[in-house]
């Protein structure tokens, strides 16, 4: 069992940035996989990127590609979304999600991970 927890969204003009954490409590993570998605207003929930139980390996949706940066640390057991260059179509709540994984792959399919985050809003706007 995982427990979640985002933070670091908030307001930030286009061309800013911003670091968004994510806190994981419960068991251990060398066997987990986890992923970052966000949900705009009126639209679906979609991925913007994961990253596998090791760390060496890493997808991007098409949103995120040169922009954003995952990592984490199963040690400190947290997540971190860095995020440049924003902007307006960014806006939306961004959700930390966890999944189990032996290989050391991820995905970015919504469905594919059972644990989840509250999320935190993040708006782009001038």
């Amino acid at each position: 069992q995982y427990q979640l927890v985002e933070s670091g969204g908030g307001f930030v003009q286009p061309g800013g940035s911003l670091t968004l954490s994510c806190s994981i409590s419960g068991s251990s993570l060398d066997y987990s996989a986890i992923g970052w998605f966000r949900q705009a207003p009126g639209k679906e929930r979609e991925g913007v990127v994961c990253i596998s139980r090791r760390g060496g390996y890493i997808k991007y949706g098409d949103s995120a590609k040169g922009r954003f940066t995952i990592s984490r640390d199963n040690f400190k057991k947290e997540a971190t979304l860095q995020m440049i260059s924003l902007e307006t179509e960014d806006t939306a709540v961004y959700y930390c999600a966890l999944r189990n994984q032996l290989k050391d792959v991820c995905g970015t399919t919504v469905g594919a991970y059972e644990y989840w985050g509250q999320g935190t809003q993040v708006t782009v706007s001038s």
